[in-house]
């Protein structure tokens, strides 16, 4: 082989390799979630910033996974960016508003303020992840819905989607693809 024709296979197999290494990062995983009924998105969070808030965002993540099979969230290899960022702050919980889609990324911000006023810690990340993935807030609201946030008062823990919230979020999501479109991008505040 001349050394050119063994650059240009070597370059184009370099190129073959490095394009199927993107397929298989940004691809949809199989779904691994009850219920799911085709591939799942996977997406990444890092929560490395959201020190205290550890068990809350597993737990936040366990029920989003448990409950939509259109998705899958997993913790973000160290060095790997991910595509919801977690931090925790001393103000209000706030997080942009998705969907966010695989390669894209948005922040959600767990506050300690109202963590001092009484909020559960666990309501407040699973609430704040559906942000990322696209559910507005539906102020004022019952306990039963997760996007109520902070108008079911101090007293709610309930930290699982209702049923519109999940079938928002499934339908997002469906067909191992993000909905066509653009994240929203709004930061949303939950504040009382």
């Amino acid at each position: 082989m001349s050394p050119s024709t063994w650059l240009k296979t070597g370059t184009s197999a370099a190129a073959l390799v490095l394009a199927a290494a993107t397929a298989a990062t940004a691809a949809p995983a199989t779904a691994a979630t009850p219920g799911a009924t085709s591939a799942a998105v996977t997406l990444r969070y890092d929560d490395s910033r959201a020190a205290g808030w550890e068990a809350a965002v597993a737990a936040g993540v366990a029920s989003w996974n448990a409950n939509v099979g259109t998705i899958r969230l997993v913790k973000a290899a160290p060095g790997v960016r991910a595509e919801i960022l977690i931090v925790a702050t001393t103000g209000w919980p706030q997080a942009t508003l998705g969907p966010v889609r695989p390669g894209r990324q948005v922040r959600v911000e767990l506050g300690a303020q109202a963590v001092g006023d009484g909020y559960d810690k666990t309501r407040i990340a699973a609430h704040e992840l559906g942000h990322s993935l696209g559910l507005p807030d539906t102020k004022p609201g019952p306990c039963t819905q997760l996007m109520s946030g902070s108008s079911a008062g101090t007293a709610c823990t309930n930290a699982v989607p209702d049923a519109a919230e999940r079938t928002r979020v499934r339908n997002t999501y469906a067909n191992g693809l993000a909905a066509a479109g653009p994240t929203d991008g709004r930061v949303l505040v939950d504040a009382p």
